[in-house]
């Protein structure tokens, strides 16, 4: 170690690392919430139920904010905890970097398949709906409950 360095900067540089590594396994774990629910909308996707998915679609987009947002920290506390990698080695932030740089890829992966599927029911949905706007059977059970699509322009008053 720099005998240069003094005490207060080295303790600084350490909780510099502390808070880095906090971080990342942190951001690892929001990671790995993101593929669990990746995982069980596959499922919900599968089973077709629209409000299920709108539900985890919300809660999809707050992990990915929330995952953007945390990255919005991290940055800049990498680029200062790479200034003081010299002095201070951490065998546990390679790991950290790869098991997130892991988690990274399966979420993406995961996502891509979700994308696809929910295109897939998207498209059986639209086709079920066309299927509907045609039956004749549908629209005259609409006109009877709306009213017919012809209407009386003449009314006997006189009876």
């Amino acid at each position: 170690m720099n005998a240069a360095i003094n005490h207060a900067e080295l303790t600084q540089r350490i909780a510099i690392l502390r808070r880095f590594k906090n971080l990342l396994e942190q951001q690892r774990e929001r990671f790995r919430n993101y593929l669990t629910l990746l995982e069980t909308q596959e499922a919900v996707i599968g089973a077709g139920s629209g409000e299920e998915i709108l539900a985890h679609v919300e809660l999809e987009e707050q992990i990915v904010a929330d995952i953007f947002s945390m990255q919005k920290v991290i940055n800049p506390l990498e680029d200062m905890y790479r200034a003081v990698v010299p002095h201070i080695t951490d065998d546990e932030i390679p790991a950290l970097k790869t098991s997130l740089d892991d988690m990274k890829i399966r979420v993406q992966t995961q996502s891509a398949k979700n994308r696809e599927l929910l295109s897939a029911r998207m498209a059986e949905m639209r086709t079920e709906m066309d299927i509907l706007k045609e039956n004749p059977f549908l629209k005259n059970v609409r006109n009877s409950v709306y009213g017919s699509a012809v209407t009386a322009s003449l009314i006997d008053v006189q009876g």
